[in-house]
């Protein structure tokens, strides 16, 4: 039996130090490492296999997902829908009901989580990224 099954979605408290192994998976994940979530930001894992962090604006209303990852041998398990939908309904308690996040068109696993989880497109950057791909953008609405 996997252990993934009982991991728990936690939610890191703001002061909290970064966890090493969240690092080494934003590396694997990303190329790159970021440093610890900024006051505006939360971090969610699922230890040590997976992490989300947000970008929280309550003056509006709204979270953005800045990244997502799960870690290569948990991936295909439901780990990311668990942290992911765990995340919606927490950012909703809060009155941060319009979730916004952007993903590559070529991502096409993160882009099947983000619609079987009630993600809608709702724009485009074109050459968003470093090597020139679009970034299609995804809206949440907690309160539809």
């Amino acid at each position: 039996m996997s252990p993934w099954p009982e991991a728990e979605v936690q939610r890191l408290p703001l002061a909290a130090p970064l966890p090493d192994w969240v690092s080494r998976l934003d590396r694997t994940a990303f190329g790159s490492a970021w440093k610890a979530p900024a006051n505006h930001e939360a971090l969610w894992v699922v230890a040590p296999w997976a992490f989300a962090r947000w970008a929280r604006i309550p003056a509006a209303g709204e979270a953005e997902l800045l990244r997502i990852a799960v870690s290569p041998e948990a991936r295909g398990q439901g780990l990311g829908r668990r942290l992911l939908e765990a995340c919606q309904r927490e950012l909703a308690a809060e009155g941060l009901e319009h979730l916004y996040l952007e993903v590559r068109p070529s991502n096409a696993p993160a882009i099947q989580l983000y619609r079987t989880c009630g993600w809608t497109p709702c724009g485009r950057r074109t050459g968003y990224y470093p090597d020139g791909e679009d970034a299609v953008l995804y809206h949440f609405s907690g309160s539809a």
